[in-house]
C-alpha cells in the first residue's frame, strides 16, 4: 500500500485539503464521466504519481486494458487516472462516487482509507464474488483483514503490500567495528550501535526513525508504531473491546525512544526531521551517498536505485544490509514490522458490479498479479505469487522482506485513524523537539484520543 513518492504510506489530509480537494475534484467530474452511460464501458479510477516521470500504474494499467478488451470482445475498459497527492486523491475520488453518474466502477483504495468510504456507504461488499473465486484461497489472512469493513464484509481485493525494517550500510557499520550482518535484538541494540557510530564515525548520521507533522503517516506508522507493536499486543486498538487503548507503558516507552533518538543526537537534527521531504532526502540523498548508517525505513527503498529509479545506485545490492526490527526486549516473536497496502474495490453505485468484477479477476492473475507485485517492488500478499522465480529473483532482499509478512501488523483499518495518526505525530514531534518528556506527550495524547473517540471508546491498561 503505498504512494509512488519515496514515502509509500498515506497522511491524514485536513478538512481544509478535503475542501479544496473536493473543488477540484467536482470541476473534473465533467472529464472523467461516471459509471453509467455505455453499459459496455468500464471505468477504473487509480492515482497517478505526481511525478511526471513515474508512471508505473499507468504503463500497467495499458497492458491490463489490452487483455480486457482482447478477452472481452465489445467490452471497453477505461482508465481514469487522478493526478493528486494521497489526501486529494482520497477526496475526489470520494466526490466522485457520492453520484452515480461520476462514480467510476472500479477503485483503487488504500487501506488506510478504505473503512471511511465503506462507512460513507460508497463501496460495494465483494463477498458474493469471493466466494466463488478460487485465488482467494491464495491470499495472506493478515491481507484479507486488511480489506474487511467492522461488519465482516470485505470491500477490496489487495494486490500487494509492504514491509518494514532496518536498512543499514554495511561500510559505514564496519566503520563503526559494528558485525556485517548485524541483527539487533532488542530496542537496547539499535540505540547501543547508534551510539557506536556517532562516537567513531563522525559527520554521519547514525539513524533515522521518522517523526513528527512534517513526516505525516511515515512518522506514525514507520517511526512511532513499528516502536508500539513491539511493546504488546494490540497496542494502539482493542478489536475485542472496539476501543482505542490510552497511552499507557508501552506508549511512553516509544515516545521514550523516539525522544532518546534526537536528545542524545542519534538522529538528524530536529529542523531536518521535521521538514516535510525528508522521507524523500532519506531515499535519494543520505543513503545512496553515505550520509545516514541506519534507517528504519520501508521495503520498497531500492526501487529509488534502480537505473530508472530517481536516485540511481548500482552499489546499493551490496552496500545495503537488512535486519528486522526488533521487540522492545527481545520477547516473541522478536521482530515487528508494519504493513500497508492498496486494494481494488467496486463503487457502490456502479450499475456494472459484474463487468466490474471481471475487470478485477483480470488484473489478478497469477501473470498480471505477479508482473504488478515485481514491477512496483511490492510485498506479494498471495503465496502463490511469492513462490513464483520472478517474484523471488525480482530483487535483492526480497524474501526477507516477505519473510516480515508473517509478524506484520495492519493499521486500525477504521474511520477515525487518521485522526488518531495525527495525534501520535504531534506527541512525537513534541518529544522530538525537547517541546516536552515521554509522559507529559502521552497524557496530551490520551486527552486528544478521548476527544476524538470519546471517552467510552478509549481504554486503559
Amino acid at each position: 500500500m503505498r504512494p509512488t513518492t519515496p514515502v509509500h504510506t498515506p497522511r491524514a489530509f485536513t478538512a481544509l485539503a478535503l475542501g479544496s480537494a473536493a473543488l477540484l475534484a467536482a470541476a473534473s467530474l465533467t472529464a472523467c464521466g461516471g459509471s453509467g452511460g455505455d453499459p459496455d464501458t468500464v471505468k477504473i479510477a487509480y492515482k497517478r504519481s505526481t511525478d511526471n516521470n513515474v508512471r508505473i500504474m499507468d504503463d500497467h494499467l495499458a497492458l491490463i486494458k489490452k487483455q480486457f478488451e482482447r478477452e472481452h470482445p465489445g467490452k471497453k475498459l477505461q482508465l481514469v487516472p487522478i493526478q493528486a497527492s494521497d489526501g486529494d486523491y482520497a477526496a475526489k475520488i470520494q466526490q466522485m462516487m457520492r453520484s452515480s453518474k461520476t462514480a467510476p466502477d472500479v477503485v483503487r483504495e488504500d487501506t488506510f482509507l478504505i473503512n471511511s468510504d465503506i462507512t460513507s456507504g460508497y463501496l460495494r461488499p465483494l463477498d458474493d464474488k469471493l466466494a466463488r473465486w478460487k485465488a482467494w484461497d491464495h491470499f495472506e489472512p493478515t491481507a484479507k483483514a486488511s480489506a474487511k469493513a467492522e461488519d465482516g464484509r470485505t470491500y477490496g481485493v489487495p494486490d500487494g503490500t509492504d514491509t518494514r525494517g532496518l536498512w543499514f550500510n554495511k561500510s559505514l557499520l564496519a566503520k563503526a567495528g559494528l558485525p556485517e550482518d548485524w541483527w539487533p535484538h532488542s530496542w537496547k541494540d539499535v540505540l547501543d550501535a547508534a551510539r557506536t557510530i556517532k562516537r567513531k564515525v563522525p559527520g554521519v548520521i547514525p539513524l533515522n526513525v521518522y517523526t513528527g507533522k512534517g513526516a505525516g503517516e511515515a512518522a506514525a506508522m514507520q517511526g512511532f508504531e513499528m516502536l508500539l507493536y513491539g511493546t504488546g499486543p494490540d497496542p494502539l486498538y482493542d478489536p475485542a473491546a472496539k476501543k482505542w487503548v490510552a497511552g499507557g507503558r508501552g506508549f511512553k516507552d516509544a515516545l521514550d525512544f523516539v525522544r532518546t533518538v534526537y536528545a542524545e543526537k542519534l538522529g538528524p537534527e530536529p529542523s531536518e526531521a521535521l521538514d516535510p521531504n525528508v522521507t524523500t532526502v532519506v531515499a535519494t540523498d543520505w543513503l545512496p551517498h553515505g550520509k545516514l548508517a541506519i534507517a528504519l525505513d520501508g521495503s520498497w527503498l531500492a526501487k529509488n536505485w534502480l537505473a530508472d529509479g530517481p536516485s540511481p545506485w548500482p552499489e546499493w545490492t551490496h552496500a545495503m544490509g537488512r535486519a528486522a526490527f526488533p521487540t522492545q526486549d527481545g520477547k516473541a516473536p522478536g521482530r515487528v514490522s508494519l504493513s500497508g497496502g492498496w486494494t481494488w474495490a467496486i463503487s457502490a453505485k456502479s450499475g456494472k458490479a459484474d463487468l466490474a468484477w471481471q475487470v478485477i479477476e483480470t488484473l489478478q492473475t497469477l501473470p498480471n498479479a505477479t508482473e504488478w507485485t515485481v514491477r512496483d517492488a511490492q510485498i506479494a500478499v498471495r503465496d502463490d505469487v511469492a513462490s513464483t522465480t520472478r517474484y523471488r529473483e525480482s530483487m535483492p532482499g526480497i524474501e526477507f522482506f516477505t519473510s516480515l509478512v508473517e509478524n506484520t501488523h495492519y493499521r486500525p483499518a477504521l474511520p477515525v485513524y487518521p485522526q488518531v495518526s495525527n495525534a501520535i505525530q504531534e506527541a512525537m514531534e513534541s518529544v522530538t523537539t525537547g517541546d516536552a518528556d515521554a509522559a507529559r506527550a502521552a497524557r496530551r495524547y490520551d486527552e486528544r484520543l478521548r476527544s476524538i473517540a470519546g471517552t467510552s471508546g478509549v481504554t486503559t491498561r
